[in-house]
């Protein structure tokens, strides 16, 4: 914890200047350090956090509040060290803003101690080195993308794709198995989502072991760019004094490096590429640095990514990137498919997906998914222009396996049953892996396709009703067969003139059964 100063140090000021959120304070005696925070303000309501000290008597800080009311002249109480978060057992199950203050209408908490936010990330010798994968039950991650227990995890998408939906069911899957503490950050987002999480974690039973610390997006940008080091502080005190292992879920990141701009331009800095500070890269490393496994606990992070106009090479995207071992790429064609989560498998990566870590089987069967989805996204081309019947049977084969992968690996969430109707599924590693092997063995060529959307393992799929293999399977070919080759198509309908009579009572299949053997003689 940083030492205020000695009493007969802390000074007074008066305001010099006010813009916006920045403000300029002179102080004849003392200067305070840089983070100092200082106080203004008839009720010291108004909050301002030192950035910079512009001389032998003036520094300018940011307000970390609105500053309404402020004015020239106005005194400023040194208050002698820097912004504190709450840490002990007593903050378990409370919600939080940036200064610590409870915002659930309960009472404060009694038993906490107060630390700085501004702390420097564990030395590497201190450092863990076992790597472990963290099971999530949501099967396009767990096969395709597995997370590391103690690294960071980052969910990349635009607007509307899915990231705040498929961070809260990672909360609910794993929140029950955790052992440790699971915090929530906040930063930036809406208020709406802050409650109903709240209100959700409290139904489902697993508050007690939970803290929420929020800095929503009608505050200030000097709030909203320190709740992130707050939510830190927490957790390592958790990991650190408690060894215990820690959840740390943030939504957004991107939230953070945007408040990081709005103050760097408030402060007078000048812009760097697209508008973007020029300090971002140290900003974001301090602040992701900390998040780290220790001897004593781990830090197991999952960061959503806002990404601008769905462009991935814009900067923040590309530096938080570096920082991640595993990046979880969300595409809004696939959303637009209905394929939830709208995971895309060939952007996605995760440095835990070697064999050494996760198995000879699981690493051979992600390539292959990986390599038959790959194929299919290089044949669509061919398919919209030319249409299936002109692909080899190999090739009909990929796309068969392709779409049927697709839709197994699509999920119903707990978080979105009062939307969808659909009860949300749990699948276990196991099961994920067994049910990609089998349709790649073709076990499920004659079942179709909508009998693997949204389901959980692939025994449920064998629950529902088996349609009559020739004719599913042969509906494709028949329309494909028909329309390059006219001639057998209209023997067919020759040869089944005979059969006309008992059509009320039989189905068309048959028909269609003998298009295809008609035309494979």
């Amino acid at each position: 914890m940083t030492s205020s100063p000695p009493r007969h140090q802390l000074a007074s000021g008066a305001v010099v200047s006010v813009r916006g959120s920045v403000v300029d304070i002179r102080f004849d005696e003392h200067l305070p350090p840089i983070y100092t925070l200082l106080r203004a303000g008839d009720k010291e309501q108004i909050v301002i956090e030192v950035l910079a000290q512009r001389d032998a008597r003036h520094v300018r800080g940011i307000a970390l509040t609105p500053t309404q009311g402020l004015a020239r002249g106005m005194a400023v109480k040194d208050t002698g060290g820097p912004l504190k978060a709450p840490v002990g057992k007593g903050v378990l199950s409370r919600m939080f803003d940036v200064f610590g203050n409870v915002i659930d209408r309960q009472a404060m908490p009694s038993d906490i101690q107060w630390r700085s936010v501004h702390r420097a990330p564990p030395p590497l010798a201190e450092r863990s080195t076992q790597s472990e994968i963290f099971e999530t039950g949501i099967k396009a991650i767990d096969v395709l993308v597995p997370l590391e227990r103690g690294g960071k995890a980052g969910l990349f998408g635009g607007a509307g794709v899915g990231k705040t939906v498929l961070l809260t069911e990672m909360i609910h899957n794993m929140i029950k198995h955790q052992e440790g503490v699971s915090i929530f950050c906040g930063i930036g987002e809406r208020c709406r989502e802050g409650e109903e999480l709240y209100r959700d974690m409290k139904e489902a039973g697993v508050l007690p072991n939970m803290v929420m610390v929020f800095g929503q997006m009608n505050e200030p940008p000097g709030s909203r760019f320190r709740v992130g080091h707050a939510a830190l502080t927490m957790a390592e005190y958790f990991r650190d004094d408690e060894h215990r292992d820690v959840l740390l879920l943030i939504d957004n990141i991107f939230r953070f490096i945007q408040a990081g701009m709005e103050v760097s331009g408030l402060m007078g800095q000048m812009p760097s590429r697209l508008g973007y500070q020029p300090t971002m890269g140290t900003e974001l490393s301090g602040l992701e640095e900390r998040i780290a496994n220790t001897n004593t606990g781990a830090i197991t992070s999952i960061q959503a990514v806002y990404v601008p106009a769905d462009d991935f090479t814009d900067p923040a995207a590309v530096h938080t990137f570096s920082h991640l071992s595993a990046s979880i790429v969300l595409s809004r064609k696939r959303a637009s498919e209905g394929l939830f989560p709208a995971i895309d498998p060939l952007q996605s990566t995760s440095k835990m997906a070697t064999p050494g870590i996760v198995g000879e089987r699981h690493y051979t069967l992600a390539q292959e998914i990986r390599r038959t989805l790959a194929q299919y996204a290089e044949l669509k081309d061919i398919i919209a222009m030319l249409g299936l019947e002109q692909l080899s049977p190999e090739d009909r084969n990929v796309v068969a396996r392709a779409r049927r992968l697709e839709r197994f690996l699509t999920q119903p969430f707990f978080t979105t049953e009062q939307f969808t109707g659909l009860k949300g599924k749990l699948v276990s590693l196991k099961d994920s892996l067994d049910g990609c092997e089998r349709i790649l063995r073709d076990e499920f060529k004659d079942y179709p396709e909508r009998s693997l959307y949204m389901i959980g393992a692939i025994s449920e799929a064998k629950g529902k009703p088996k349609p009559s293999p020739p004719a599913d399977a042969a509906k494709p070919e028949a329309k494909a067969n028909t329309k390059s080759e006219p001639k057998p198509a209209a023997d067919t309908s020759m040869k089944s003139t005979p059969k006309l009579p008992p059509l009320p009572e039989v189905k068309p299949q048959p028909k269609i059964e003998h298009v295809a053997d008609t035309h494979a003689s």
